[in-house]
């Protein structure tokens, strides 16, 4: 039996795909699907995320074969080869991926077919199988993955001990996904490391054909990218490093810091060093904070990665209670809940949160309302009703906000850790 979900915090699998696709330098997608899919993605992945949109192209300004009820009947790779020539014709790119919707997914019109035509004449075009109906948004991620693995990606001859790929922030499904890239890759950095982010820095294509380069895969999820972290291991010989989630905070930070640096038997002087350095900067402000947070028991809801590091931040460093932490992930696998729990109830300092799983707004909604001692609301835009329901603070921080802008914000490691401290007193 089918159910609905009240105000889904996402879009589908090929609303995914696009927001991946679409965060890469110089690269292009063309969607084979009905004319308002396009639109409709750009507008929930990006258009929700911060007030922002994609720079190269999105909503109407995407190629697309616009899909009508002749071409259900007869199909229309006809069209999609005429879009496809068009597209090569007008943008000056180094990648196009032609994504599938519902309706060419429906009927079968085989994407990958259209793509081989256009390797063969030495266009860089590919292709994703990518209808709405395979899932939501993460899906979506994990597909365009599991296609940069099967046609970008090649072998390498040796992998560079110093470079690492950084996974598992969703680009614009992540509201601060830039500038939470670009924190912990300074932080890497200052360890002596290079960082393939594939989504800052203009980087694209090419940083993922040579990813297989890398030493170190630093996956910053506590779910995402299972099948990719294996292809990685099992195709290219790259192991990688999961983190529950982008660090928030000192102790956390520090915490992931040296996991990276025995990983990689990086030098140890150098970390400590790093780490007493960038310590000492976040605990100089933080002294310096003016009392009245550490009264306040919040309620946090959001994606899995943004609820375990801003819950145990908050916590662990900063003495706040939680009440309630609403993690809004469609999960499946049973481990991957027990983990994420594991991560929200073993708190240094504070009682353990209650830990709900629900993707239903309405079921947010209910769960909140029996929370009446919370002051402190953290969440998405969704939630600030349930905040002036019950006179709470409220910061957005998760996916969908779209009551401010967001360009490199971040509010993650040592020093996104004082921006959100800084969100959360700005409307104390």
């Amino acid at each position: 039996m089918s159910t609905i979900t009240d105000s889904p915090r996402g879009t589908c699998a090929l609303g995914g795909v696009n927001a991946t696709i679409t965060a890469l330098e110089r690269v292009i997608p063309i969607y084979h699907s009905g004319p308002g899919c396009c639109m409709q993605n750009s507008a929930g992945e990006a258009g929700q995320s911060g007030g922002r949109s994609p720079y190269q192209v999105g909503s109407v300004s995407t190629p697309c074969t616009n899909m009508i009820e002749r071409d259900i009947v007869f199909g229309a790779l006809d069209r999609l080869r005429e879009t496809t020539e068009g597209a090569l014709e007008i943008y000056d790119a180094d990648a196009f991926f032609l994504l599938s919707g519902c309706t060419s997914g429906i009927i079968g019109d085989d994407v990958g077919s259209i793509a081989k035509e256009f390797q063969e004449r030495g266009e860089a075009v590919y292709a994703i199988e990518s209808p709405g109906f395979l899932g939501e948004s993460y899906r979506g991620f994990e597909l365009a993955f599991e296609a940069f693995l099967d046609q970008i990606v090649k072998p390498a001859d040796e992998h560079e001990p110093d470079l690492v790929n950084l996974l598992g922030i969703m680009p614009y499904h992540n509201p601060f996904w830039q500038g939470n890239i670009e924190e912990l890759t300074r932080i890497l950095e200052r360890l002596g490391l290079r960082v393939n982010t594939f989504f800052t820095r203009h980087q694209g294509i090419e940083d993922i054909r040579t990813s297989s380069r890398a030493a170190l895969n630093v996956i910053v999820s506590p779910w995402l990218l299972r099948s990719a972290e294996e292809q990685y291991q099992e195709r290219f010989g790259v192991p990688s490093l999961r983190w529950p989630g982008p660090p928030v905070g000192a102790t956390d930070t520090t915490a992931f810091v040296r996991a990276v640096g025995e990983t990689l038997h990086l030098d140890h002087t150098l970390v400590e060093r790093v780490i007493a350095e960038e310590e000492d900067y976040v605990y100089s402000y933080l002294a310096t904070t003016p009392e009245g947070l550490s009264w306040k028991r919040f309620a946090i809801v959001g994606d899995a990665a943004t609820v375990v590091g801003v819950t145990r931040f908050l916590a662990n460093d900063y003495s706040l209670t939680p009440a309630v932490a609403i993690v809004t992930d469609p999960m499946f696998r049973d481990d991957d809940k027990a983990a994420i729990a594991r991560q929200l109830t073993t708190l240094e300092y504070a009682q353990p949160p209650k830990v709900v799983f629900t993707t239903d707004q309405w079921e947010i909604s209910q769960e909140l309302r029996l929370h009446d001692d919370v002051t402190l609301l953290i969440g998405s835009t969704n939630d600030r009703e349930s905040a002036q329901e019950s006179d709470a603070q409220y910061v957005p921080i998760s996916y969908p906000v779209t009551d401010r802008l967001v360009f490199n914000r971040s509010i993650i490691g040592y020093r996104g850790s004082l921006t959100l401290i800084e969100d959360i007193f700005t409307d104390l």
